[in-house]
Protein backbone atom coordinates (compact mmCIF):
# COMPACT_ATOMS: atom_id res chain seq x y z
CA UNK A 1 0.00 0.00 0.00
CA UNK A 2 2.92 2.33 0.65
CA UNK A 3 4.06 1.99 -2.93
CA UNK A 4 0.61 3.04 -4.16
CA UNK A 5 0.73 6.12 -1.97
CA UNK A 6 4.23 7.00 -3.19
CA UNK A 7 3.16 6.47 -6.79
CA UNK A 8 0.12 8.69 -6.29
CA UNK A 9 2.33 11.37 -4.73
CA UNK A 10 4.71 11.26 -7.70
CA UNK A 11 1.81 11.41 -10.15
CA UNK A 12 0.34 14.47 -8.42
CA UNK A 13 3.71 16.20 -8.17
CA UNK A 14 4.02 16.06 -4.39
CA UNK A 15 7.09 13.86 -4.67
CA UNK A 16 9.92 13.72 -7.22
CA UNK A 17 10.28 10.73 -9.50
CA UNK A 18 9.03 9.21 -12.73
CA UNK A 19 5.28 9.47 -13.13
CA UNK A 20 3.15 6.56 -14.26
CA UNK A 21 2.60 8.26 -17.60
CA UNK A 22 6.33 8.78 -18.12
CA UNK A 23 7.06 5.17 -17.14
CA UNK A 24 4.50 3.91 -19.65
CA UNK A 25 6.01 6.13 -22.37
CA UNK A 26 9.52 4.88 -21.59
CA UNK A 27 8.30 1.27 -21.74
CA UNK A 28 6.59 1.90 -25.09
CA UNK A 29 9.67 3.62 -26.53
CA UNK A 30 11.97 0.80 -25.39
CA UNK A 31 9.73 -1.77 -27.07
CA UNK A 32 9.63 0.32 -30.26
CA UNK A 33 13.40 0.72 -30.15
CA UNK A 34 13.87 -3.05 -29.80
CA UNK A 35 11.54 -3.69 -32.76
CA UNK A 36 13.42 -1.16 -34.90
CA UNK A 37 16.74 -2.77 -33.99
CA UNK A 38 15.39 -6.19 -35.05
CA UNK A 39 14.11 -4.75 -38.33
CA UNK A 40 17.46 -3.06 -38.92
CA UNK A 41 19.32 -6.35 -38.43
CA UNK A 42 16.99 -8.08 -40.91
CA UNK A 43 17.57 -5.33 -43.47
CA UNK A 44 21.34 -5.52 -42.99
CA UNK A 45 21.29 -9.28 -43.55
CA UNK A 46 19.12 -8.91 -46.65
CA UNK A 47 21.37 -6.18 -47.99
CA UNK A 48 24.46 -8.35 -47.52
CA UNK A 49 22.72 -11.29 -49.20
CA UNK A 50 21.69 -9.30 -52.27
CA UNK A 51 25.08 -7.57 -52.50
CA UNK A 52 26.74 -11.00 -52.58
CA UNK A 53 24.34 -12.08 -55.34
CA UNK A 54 25.34 -9.06 -57.44
CA UNK A 55 29.06 -9.81 -57.00
CA UNK A 56 28.76 -13.35 -58.39
CA UNK A 57 29.60 -13.82 -62.07
CA UNK A 58 26.59 -14.33 -64.27
CA UNK A 59 26.09 -17.83 -65.76
CA UNK A 60 24.04 -16.45 -68.65
CA UNK A 61 25.85 -15.67 -71.91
Amino acid sequence: MRTWVRKAQVDTGERTGTTSEEAAEIKRLRAENAELRRANEILKAASAFFAAELDRPSKRS
